[in-house]
């Protein structure tokens, strides 16, 4: 791993803590009993999206110490848990069809989860582009803990919270490119990364146009 890089893995324990804050008053509050809109489908999204993100925290950890065995052992777990983490956005994604609404953010969520992944997997051989990619996919995570943060925590949803995240999520890229790209690194798939991140947001704007015209 690039010594630039080396303490990716404690940058990613900020997960934990914002996790917690922007699904406190939409799930752990609701502990144990979990009343209202908590069903079986959305604890298992919960504990698929947990498995996944302590795989991104404890992956970067065991390269930095050196346990390269426990690390291509996870790596092969991750394909399961990459699966299962696929497939627990179906049930979430029928519920809002079946209100009338359309699942635009789960929808680009696992396109871009499924891109970066194969992307990540194909040069998995690479360990500078293998990394970058799998940041690139723990930056699908800023947006969904951010927005849930700027609505139900600060409750500023005046400043449109599902679009903010992927502005700071594009500025992150940004910085990263200039970064990598000052220092001679390979940073093309950031800019991958940066091209999907701008569809993306660039859709959440011109699809709430056309809905309310």
């Amino acid at each position: 791993m690039e010594k630039e890089y080396k303490n990716i893995g404690f940058i990613f324990l900020v997960f934990i803590p914002l996790t917690f804050l922007g699904f406190y008053k939409t799930y752990f509050v609701l502990s144990p009993e979990f009343v209202g809109t908590v069903d079986g489908y959305t604890h298992i999204h919960a504990f698929t999206a947990s498995l996944w993100i302590t795989l991104f925290i404890a992956q970067p950890l065991l390269i930095r110490s050196g346990n390269f065995s426990l690390h291509r052992t996870l790596g092969k777990i991750s394909y399961f848990v990459f699966f299962a983490l696929i497939l627990s956005f179906i049930p979430q994604m029928i519920k809002e069809y079946g209100k009338g609404l359309f699942p635009l953010n789960a929808s680009f969520d696992i396109a871009l989860l499924l891109l970066f992944y194969m992307l990540a997997v194909i040069h998995k051989k690479d360990v500078a582009l293998h990394m970058r990619y799998m940041i690139a996919i723990a930056l699908i995570f800023v947006g969904p803990t951010l927005g849930r943060i700027i609505f139900f925590v600060l409750e500023l949803e005046h400043l449109g919270p599902f679009k903010i995240p992927y502005v700071v999520v594009i500025s992150i890229l940004v910085g990263l490119i200039f970064w990598d790209k000052k220092n001679k690194r390979k940073y093309k798939p950031y800019l991958v990364a940066l091209t999907a991140f701008s569809i993306y947001l660039v859709s959440l704007y011109t699809i709430d146009v056309n809905l309310n015209v």
